[in-house]
């Protein structure tokens, strides 16, 4: 069974067993974690979400992704700026889909 999650202001392609790195959520590693704003379950689709289904997810773990460098630039001014930012994730494994 397959479903689309939406969490974080994205959607995800789900199926049990899945691996996912989605926006940093408040949730300690180990902790069952539930997403009810379903989009689409089994090929069903919600006019948003679909009513009454859920995914359950176990959170692996918090962390930060790789770092990326922002360079800002002005030819022939002399303004160089560099800088780091490293977005936060949240490691999930899906559980279960409920319909």
């Amino acid at each position: 069974m397959k479903a689309v999650i939406e969490t974080g202001g994205k959607q995800y392609l789900v199926e049990e067993g899945k691996v996912l790195y989605i926006e940093k959520l408040d949730a300690e590693a180990g902790s069952e974690i539930t997403f009810d704003k379903v989009l689409m379950a089994d090929g069903v689709l919600g006019k948003p979400y679909v009513k009454g289904a859920t995914v359950k997810a176990v959170v692996e773990k918090n962390g930060k992704a790789k770092k990326v460098l922002v360079y800002k630039y002005n030819s022939k001014k002399n303004y160089r700026r560099t800088q780091g930012h490293r977005q936060p994730y949240t490691k999930v494994t899906i559980k279960s889909i409920n319909k």
